[in-house]
């Protein structure tokens, strides 16, 4: 089963705006943003990648508006993997206390220096998985997973998923060329994606990140790892708990 993507590029969300903050609690606050916000936006506000906004100095009703707008579905994810889904997951997770102080606690921190970037936290920077050796396709769950799947069971530590992602090809007029099957036709091979869990893998990760012992990767196409923050493969995930964490167990289960 190949596995294909199109590439395209969000230009602009329009914000929900919200005319005035309900007061927080900065120190209650920050210690959310320890906990889980962090490993995207940074305990200071700035965050780790150019592809997530910083938070620091923002204003607090800008950020309780936004992740109430997550929570409640007001800002609605184009696939299961954008990264509004992730901040779902996350925000699904907060209460209306912590929105109100992880905001005053966001909002009350000096703004980022230009260019500034936040290191990743240690617990989701590193990932357990290795590239399989037996993998021959471009999808392959191993023996363990097949197993669980088919009998109906939660996929157990020791199972692993990975498959290869394709660029999409493009018509005439740049457009993803859609099969017969109802699936985007492969053109270009871009590199793989991982997943599998393990004893104790996730013991370390924040519990509203945790998806079990769930880790992930992503390999280029020469088999070496390529950096990836798995907070956000952990958020895009975490809604999926009675489905082992995957996104494919139905299909696994139908495996011949």
């Amino acid at each position: 089963m190949k596995k294909t993507i199109a590439v395209s590029v969000v230009l602009a969300l329009a914000p929900v705006m919200q005319a005035a903050a309900q007061q927080g609690d900065a120190a209650a606050g920050k210690a959310k943003v320890e906990e889980v916000c962090a490993a995207c936006h940074g305990v200071n506000g700035v965050s780790v990648s150019d592809t997530i906004p910083n938070l620091a100095a923002q204003r607090a009703a800008y950020i309780q508006a936004q992740l109430r707008a997550f929570r409640e579905g007001a800002r609605k994810a184009p696939n299961a993997t954008s990264t509004i889904a992730t901040m779902a997951a996350i925000a699904n997770q907060l209460s209306q206390a912590d929105i109100v102080n992880v905001a005053a606690y966001y909002a009350s921190l000096p703004g980022p220096a230009s260019g500034a970037k936040s290191a990743q936290l240690p617990n989701v920077a590193k990932t357990n998985l290795t590239f399989p050796e037996n993998f021959k396709d471009t999808y392959y769950a191993n023996p363990a997973a097949l197993q669980a799947a088919k009998e109906g069971r939660p996929l157990p530590d020791g199972s692993y998923l990975i498959a290869e992602v394709f660029a999409a090809k493009l018509d005439a007029e740049q457009k993803p060329v859609m099969g017969s099957d109802g699936f985007y036709v492969p053109e270009k091979p871009l590199f793989y994606t991982a997943m599998a869990t393990g004893a104790d893998w996730g013991k370390d990760i924040p519990e509203m990140l945790r998806n079990g012992n769930w880790n992930y990767a992503v390999f280029t196409l020469d088999k070496k790892h390529r950096a990836i923050n798995q907070a956000e493969c952990l958020g895009c995930h975490k809604p999926l708990d009675n489905m082992s964490y995957t996104f494919t167990l139905k299909q696994l289960s139908a495996v011949k």
